[in-house]
């Protein structure tokens, strides 16, 4: 399933609308380039799910759990941009059976965690694909041009992606390639 977002507010939006329909158990993956929002989006999944606040980025602390404040799954929002592979996320030992987890940055570090995940993947116009590569305008590989491009409320593409059982019969469901 894709879906165009015109701004953060319709970011944030589609995060709770994505929030109200996650439970326990369930594994999501944001992929895209620094500043696609996928810190905003988790924001709004918490906000869909009703758990305490502020959800804001774990980059240092590389995660965070906010519990329930409506009696349901608690969020555990994950960073792995500066984990080095798969044990190093396995060390933070989160508990992924009785929680949301969404996980930054965590494409390729989750194939053995779960038979079911949600991949969301944000694509935008400018900014930086993650590997400190630049994706912009002449001019503006560094400094305030460079911040404020990131900063560029502008169309995302977000492409929903449901792996497994769990996301069968859903919208987001992937469909199986059949051979030719």
């Amino acid at each position: 399933m894709r879906r165009s977002v015109a701004d953060a507010e319709a970011m944030e939006s589609l995060g709770r609308e994505l929030g109200r329909t996650f439970r326990a158990g369930d594994l999501v993956v944001l992929t895209g380039p620094l500043g696609a929002g996928k810190t905003t989006l988790a924001r709004g999944i918490g906000a869909g799910l009703g758990v305490r606040g502020p959800v804001q980025s774990p980059t240092f602390v590389l995660a965070r759990t906010h519990p329930s404040l409506v009696g349901g799954a608690p969020l555990v929002h994950v960073d792995a941009y500066r984990l080095g592979g798969a044990a190093e996320l396995e060390d933070l030992d989160l508990d992924f059976a009785n929680s949301v987890v969404v996980v930054e940055w965590g494409a390729g570090l989750l194939d053995d965690v779960s038979e079911s995940w949600l991949e969301v993947v944000i694509a935008r116009r400018r900014g930086h694909d993650g590997a400190g590569d630049h994706v912009g305008g002449p001019g503006s590989e560094t400094g305030p041009e460079r911040d404020a491009e990131l900063d560029a409320d502008e169309p995302r593409t977000v492409e929903l992606l449901g792996h497994g059982p769990r996301w069968a019969g859903t919208p987001f469901a992937v469909q199986p390639q059949l051979d030719d």
